[in-house]
């Protein structure tokens, strides 16, 4: 079972729709018991990094959210999502993330002719190999929706990134916390394949 994490972000029913087409079990909840029982959990999301850090407080996630993770539950963050694991944001100063990976989510930066947010289909270059791109091949497009992107202090966590005025992050993983900056739910089979690799994916501690 899939448990969706639902903090009032938005964007829930779309991944929902996405993963059950795929043959999942899911479950929408904020119930602490039933996300730690769950096989896998996503965190969806669309909206500002602050008040969706206050939700996950004011619903006491937060803590869930670290006990999934350090128990080695499979974790996909999907464009929020992303963006809450990092420790800041400069969308929303002085306001703490779940930290979850070191570093922060920074602004696109303005360029001439280039629209903020970033609305539309890029295709993705891997730097590292990536559990999430098994099957899809490099330069296939994905679904964008976003003006902030992440900047990991560790770069071997960075398994995809897109070209927009910059090269941005578009997905990173370490061990069983995945995250995507685009939505695989809104990417067409590319997506599809994406989310079927999270479905897939059984995480083994290394001794």
């Amino acid at each position: 079972m899939i448990a969706i994490i639902d903090y009032d972000a938005g964007n829930i029913r779309s991944a929902e729709k996405a993963l059950q087409f795929l043959g999942a079990e899911t479950v929408i909840t904020r119930d602490r018991e039933t996300i730690l029982a769950a096989d896998r959990v996503v965190l969806p999301g669309v909206g500002a990094f602050g008040d969706a850090m206050e939700k996950l407080r004011s619903y006491g996630l937060e803590e869930v959210i670290h006990e999934t993770v350090g128990k080695g539950t499979p974790f996909l963050g999907i464009c929020l999502g992303l963006q809450l694991l990092f420790e800041s944001s400069e969308e929303s100063e002085g306001v703490r993330g779940l930290g979850i990976f070191k570093g922060g989510i920074v602004r696109i930066p303005d360029a001439p002719g280039l629209k903020i947010p970033h609305i539309g289909w890029n295709s993705l270059h891997y730097p590292n190999e990536g559990t999430l791109f098994h099957g899809v091949a490099e330069d296939s497009y994905v679904y964008f929706v976003h003006s902030y992107y992440a900047q990991p202090q560790d770069a071997s966590i960075i398994k995809a990134t897109t070209e927009y005025g910059a090269e941005l992050v578009a997905s990173v993983e370490k061990d069983n916390v995945f995250a995507c900056q685009f939505h695989p739910e809104k990417s067409s089979e590319i997506g599809m394949q994406i989310l079927k690799n999270f479905i897939a994916y059984e995480y083994r501690e290394e001794k």
